[in-house]
């Protein structure tokens, strides 16, 4: 059974730091490609950051230079170190496991960034 169980999220003040991790289990994790996403009220799922089995990454435009993504593959875990957090980045985060045709969600955590 594939799991993701992502935890760090929380209340934070604008301009302020939060570190993610996403935990996973049931699958060989060094071989898939690693995500975060996130998902504000009203608004769809967009992608923060990736990086694939290979190390490479990409970040979305919004995020490049604040947001950094990593993986740990002997710990089978992701992070996302989010700094210089601005309200827009407000949203629940998901973590992402692809390969191929197979996708795998984490259930989410909530990131809230007040003024």
């Amino acid at each position: 059974q594939v799991q993701l169980v992502e935890s760090g999220g929380g209340l934070v003040q604008a301009g302020g730091s939060l570190s993610l991790s996403c935990a996973a289990s049931g699958i060989t994790f060094n071989i898939y490609d690693m995500g975060w996403y996130r998902q504000a009220p009203g608004k769809q799922r967009e992608l923060v950051a990736v990086i694939r089995s290979g190390g490479t990454t990409n970040y979305a435009d919004s995020v490049k230079g604040r947001f950094t993504i990593t993986r740990d593959n002997a710990k089978n875990t992701l992070y996302l170190q989010m700094n210089s957090l601005k309200l827009e980045d407000t949203a629940v985060y998901y973590c992402n496991a692809r390969l191929v045709a197979r996708f795998y969600w984490g259930q989410g955590t909530q990131v809230t960034v007040s003024s």
